[in-house]
């Protein structure tokens, strides 16, 4: 899942100063827009995104949530844009318009709040800890547990999401790479990329692969078209990475965590949860929201069940409430709304931010123009592979919205190379990403921004070889 943000096609801003465009409303049709690509009221708006992304880059220094700016602009543009609007008597299309861009917000928080209570619940009964455990304890090199956390992240990512898979891989890391500060710093980078590829080729690995699949553009089946070319994007520079890490063994802690009573049984309802959400899509062509939400009562029930027949006094375990989390057992009674509670609200907002923003720029026109600059005068390909390249820049979500927006009319196969570009594209930088910068946070000193620049240019060569393999494998699709 991907939560650092920046300002989204800086480019806009310049293309209305040198691109004419008037203010005219469309009279005698059912809805009516007016072009503000070049009223002071789409300047005034532009600046204003402009300006929130900065204060969403500068979060880690600024400590402001990155939702806090955004919700701010997203709020003041549209009631520029209401104001405009009702000054050429159109008082309520400002209003449809709004509402059409909730409603798929909607869709997508609903889905992102089962799957962040499932990684929750899935944390609280002790899973991850105890796999964490399990791979401190094996014994492996560290050339060994380069590959198998890149591999786990690869494989994890497209179930969880590659912001939690990254943070569980780094924990590991940390764990054993004490006192070296190189395994580290590139097993991270190894890390990032593999999660940001894993992610890439499932609708549940990352939001641009979601809203993709939610848009109704690829069908589940589609998206794992691009398994090869997003292992391809990963294996290329793991493979390069690898022979600069040392052979030797880490020492171990001895630590031993037992996951706790369901553990097993939350795993197989999130599968099921998934399966649902899939079939509510393929099937009964509903939205895969409503799938989740019946799956989230599964994991309600069943967390009804573990706290009916929770035993305070584990067998041979003392209870102590301010351990409880480092207890073995069923010590603490299972609370769903506990997990629901630890949902990431603050990117949940930002999504909402984003939208709305993003919504109210395409409605004032600003889209149609970048789309008919990029996949009317370079081509879907040259478009699609620059919108990778950006969401290195900014972030890949309100690049995705824009594109599904725009809704060029492409092949399957461009869109599922935009899919695979905006997955992987942020791998190029260590900001490119919601993996990345947690990582950055999580490994503070060791895994920067310089550390992963270094190594730029040969994940950029993974990012270039995982488009010709696109081209070579899914040839038939363009």
């Amino acid at each position: 899942m991907t939560g650092s943000a920046r300002f989204f096609y800086p480019l806009a801003t310049l293309l209305t100063l040198v691109l004419p465009a008037c203010v005219f409303a469309s009279s005698g049709h059912a809805a009516e827009t007016l072009d503000l690509t070049s009223h002071n009221v789409g300047y005034i708006s532009l600046l204003l995104f402009a300006i929130a992304y900065l204060f969403v880059m500068a979060e880690e220094y600024t400590h402001l949530r990155k939702s806090k700016p955004v919700l701010l602009a997203a709020g003041i543009i549209w009631i520029l844009i209401a104001w405009v609007y009702a000054q050429h008597d159109m008082p309520h299309a400002a209003g449809i318009a709004i509402r059409h861009n909730i409603l798929e917000y909607a869709e997508l928080f609903f889905f992102l709040l089962v799957a962040m209570t499932y990684i929750n619940a899935l944390e609280e009964r002790l899973v991850f800890q105890a796999l964490r455990a399990k791979l401190v304890s094996a014994g492996l090199s560290f050339r060994q547990l380069f590959w198998i956390t890149g591999a786990l992240s690869f494989l994890i990512s497209p179930v969880a999401d590659n912001l939690t898979t990254a943070l569980l891989m780094c924990a590991v890391v940390m764990a054993l790479g004490k006192g070296k500060a190189k395994f580290v710093s590139l097993a991270c980078i190894n890390i990032v990329v593999a999660a940001n590829a894993g992610g890439a080729f499932s609708p549940f690995g990352d939001i641009t692969t979601l809203m993709v699949w939610q848009k109704g553009i690829v069908s589940f089946s589609e998206f794992f078209a691009l398994f090869l070319p997003s292992l391809v994007n990963w294996i290329v520079p793991a493979t390069i990475m690898s022979f600069a890490i040392e052979k030797s063994k880490p020492e171990g802690d001895g630590q031993i965590v037992n996951m706790k009573r369901g553990g097993i049984t939350v795993i197989f309802l999130f599968l099921m949860t998934i399966a649902t959400a899939v079939s509510f899509h393929n099937f009964l062509h509903l939205p895969p929201m409503a799938g989740m939400m019946m799956g989230l009562s599964y994991l309600k029930i069943y967390g009804f069940y573990l706290k009916k027949t929770h035993t305070k006094h584990a067998k041979g375990v003392v209870y102590d409430p301010e351990k409880a989390d480092e207890r073995l057992g069923d010590t603490v009674a299972f609370d769903i709304f506990k997990s629901v509670a630890r949902a990431e609200w603050d990117t949940l907002f930002f999504f909402y931010g984003v939208i709305l923003c993003v919504g109210g720029l395409g409605f004032m026109g600003y889209l149609g123009m970048v789309s008919h600059i990029m996949y009317g005068s370079w081509g879907a390909t040259s478009a699609n592979v620059t919108v990778g390249l950006l969401s290195a820049i900014v972030d890949n979500i309100p690049v995705m919205f824009a594109v599904l927006t725009m809704l060029p009319d492409m092949s399957q196969g461009q869109w599922l190379l935009v899919t695979l570009t905006a997955g992987v594209g942020g791998s190029l930088l260590s900001i490119g990403s919601a993996a990345g910068v947690a990582l950055m946070g999580q490994a503070r000193g060791v895994y920067t921004f310089g550390a992963h620049l270094k190594w730029t240019p040969v994940i950029a060569l993974g990012y270039g070889a995982s488009i010709v393999t696109h081209f070579l494998v899914n040839g038939s699709k363009f």
